[in-house]
């Protein structure tokens, strides 16, 4: 009787051990994830001196920093190849920069412009021809866009407003000085550009 009582005891004291140890290795586990949590909130947290002043700032997401960088790279593009002054060292500077950015469908795009007389045409008339950028529709998982700009031709005694819309997909590249967002359009194509306005200097 005596040693099934110290048996029974001995089981209880397992039991209660066993038990004390997954209990602690549970509040253990439970304990080390809500440190881990805490310290990964607190990364995310960044302070930043304004004028001595520590401003706290929130961290963003990758894929919301990388959708204005695509952004970014293809309104610099097009600011690129489509802002053209009457200079000819100018112009060629300005394309040549933007030949980094994008694949053959540029140069593709230059050289047809080049043989319609397209650039001649600005230096001979002394043009002025700048572009504003209006939107630039996105699609993540496509990863292809629509940039919709203003395109203003400015002449000696006129000036042409034009809306242009083009197209095209995006890849991600290796980043460089000459690439600084790590991204190169693809398949770029005008599909509109049509004159909206036409207007005599004197009319301002």
């Amino acid at each position: 009787m005596i040693i099934r009582n110290i048996e029974s005891k001995i089981k209880i004291s397992l039991l209660v051990s066993l038990g004390s140890m997954v209990t602690a290795a549970v509040l253990v586990a439970i304990g080390l994830n809500h440190a881990f949590r805490v310290v990964e909130e607190s990364r995310k947290s960044i302070y930043v001196l304004d004028h001595g002043v520590p401003v706290l700032v929130q961290q963003t997401g990758q894929d919301v920093n990388r959708l204005v960088e695509y952004k970014s790279h293809i309104s610099l593009f097009h600011m690129l190849f489509f802002n053209l002054p009457p200079d000819d060292e100018f112009m060629k500077a300005n394309i040549a920069k933007s030949m980094y950015l994008i694949d053959k469908t540029g140069a593709m795009e230059y050289n047809n412009l080049k043989e319609k007389g397209y650039f001649n045409a600005i230096l001979s008339s002394s043009a002025v021809v700048s572009i504003k950028t209006d939107s630039i529709q996105v699609d993540m998982e496509k990863k292809d866009f629509k940039f919709f700009g203003t395109q203003r031709i400015e002449r000696d005694t006129r000036i042409l407003t034009r809306q242009l819309i083009t197209t095209g997909f995006f890849q991600d590249v290796p980043r460089s000085d000459n690439n600084p967002h790590g991204v190169l359009i693809t398949g770029w194509k005008t599909i509109l550009n049509k004159d909206i306005k036409d207007r005599h200097k004197n009319d301002f």
